[in-house]
């Protein structure tokens, strides 16, 4: 049965979109209906293509207490995301052929929204034997990451970069030296004030220069994840002027939040990388918005209590990201009148999709999967975590007031949320 959704905003007109077979059959102001048709009157509502997420964590299988697929994806498509890409970091280890076809299945059968798997760049995430990065691309691998770990020999960086470059994959990189990270927890410019060991910017940089001359002798396709410091913004920068295959990704605690925010011994503001300085901070907003950066992804790392009680200095790193990324980046970035919408739906959408090859993702045109997410732009509301529908509750952002309510959420022109 088709559906037509009317009377919605799309940049800034009253317009009409037509679904069938689970794509958008039309945009327009005009539109027929055809008997039977459901009808669904988006007045009031602003329409942006579904959202994708590179970087999420669900847990499952073998850390389900945190996650879920089925609550991670509930979670996806509340916040607006109809296409996510998740990290191999559950157990056993996405590292293995065999691990890896399971997972895609297990992925599709749970998913609300489409789960796309990415695959480990050494066996256990730890070691230096690099995974075969060849089949596993070829088995259905969107990306390859040890995301929780750097790749701490150069050696085997460069092993894995040639691999890649020949199958045709992207790395999408943890960037971690575990010796200048030293078990660190916050940025140095909060160590002393709050009590708490540093973790110098340098654990992320100085990987990020020896990546770079290595993708500069293979041709590897690089993604740099949750860049945190502005010196890794001007090296990506220098990189692209050079012409390098180098994409980047920033997280919205990395934008929205710096080290002297955190008031006090709260666990819900350790993340990895930490929080830096307002200075870092602003050089990411610059980098964004200069396009050295190309993405915005949440990170979103659920979490138990359990795992988030005590101290910084003991806890578990990472926060929720799923439902709150969106109305943060309407809140800061188009509500404050410093981008319009469609520019920070670029950096959740469209970038995302040409930076990973995500075809089967939606871009709101005629003939594009059906993936779109219906907004309240106009509706204030509060960050609750209590209302997630994540497993994990864990943000630095509860309280926050923001814009940007998700109404509904189509996934191949299937509704799988609604705010009502």
């Amino acid at each position: 049965m088709d559906k037509i959704i009317k009377n919605v905003v799309i940049d800034g007109q009253k317009s009409a979109i037509v679904i069938s077979d689970g794509k958008i059959a039309g945009l327009g102001r005009a539109f027929a209906a055809k008997p039977g048709s459901e009808i669904i009157d988006g007045k009031g509502m602003t329409a942006i293509p579904g959202l994708v997420d590179v970087h999420v964590h669900f847990r499952d299988p073998g850390l389900t207490e945190k996650e879920t697929i089925r609550t991670g994806s509930e979670a996806a498509a509340a916040g607006g995301f109809t296409t996510v890409l998740t990290m191999p970091n559950v157990l056993p280890v996405v590292d293995q052929v065999d691990t890896l076809k399971k997972q895609i299945a297990l992925n599709k059968e749970k998913g609300l929204v489409k789960v796309g798997q990415i695959a480990a760049i050494t066996d256990e995430l730890t070691t230096n034997r690099v995974t075969d990065i060849g089949n596993l691309k070829q088995v259905g691998a969107k990306a390859f990451s040890n995301d929780g770990h750097g790749v701490q020999e150069a050696k085997t960086m460069l092993e894995a970069m040639k691999a890649m470059a020949k199958a045709g994959g992207i790395m999408t990189v943890h960037l971690e030296d575990n010796g200048l990270a030293d078990g660190g927890v916050v940025d140095p410019a909060a160590s002393e004030r709050l009590g708490l060991p540093g973790l110098t910017a340098l654990s992320e940089n100085t990987q990020l220069a020896r990546d770079i001359e290595l993708v500069r002798a293979t041709g590897c396709r690089y993604h740099v994840a949750h860049v945190s410091s502005k010196q890794s913004v001007e090296l990506i920068r220098q990189a692209k002027k050079e012409g390098l295959p180098i994409t980047a990704e920033v997280s919205p605690h990395h934008l929205f939040l710096d080290e002297s925010m955190i008031e006090g011994d709260n666990t819900n503001f350790k993340m990895n990388p930490p929080l830096r300085t307002k200075e870092d901070r602003y050089a990411l907003i610059a980098g964004l918005l200069d396009g050295t950066i190309d993405m915005i992804a949440s990170d979103h790392a659920p979490h138990t209590e359990k795992d988030k009680a005590g101290s910084i200095a003991d806890c578990a790193f990472g926060i929720v990201g799923l439902e709150t990324t969106l109305p943060l980046v309407y809140e800061h970035f188009v509500a404050s009148g410093l981008v319009d919408l469609k520019t920070a739906v670029s950096w959740l959408n469209k970038k995302p999709i040409e930076g990973f090859e995500l075809d089967e993702a939606g871009q709101l045109r005629a003939g594009d999967a059906a993936d779109i997410v219906l907004l309240d732009v106009d509706q204030a509301f509060w960050i609750n975590p209590a209302s997630f529908h994540s497993k994990g509750k864990n943000t630095p952002f509860a309280g926050e007031e923001v814009h940007g309510l998700v109404m509904k959420t189509f996934v191949d022109g299937q509704l799988v949320f609604s705010k009502e």
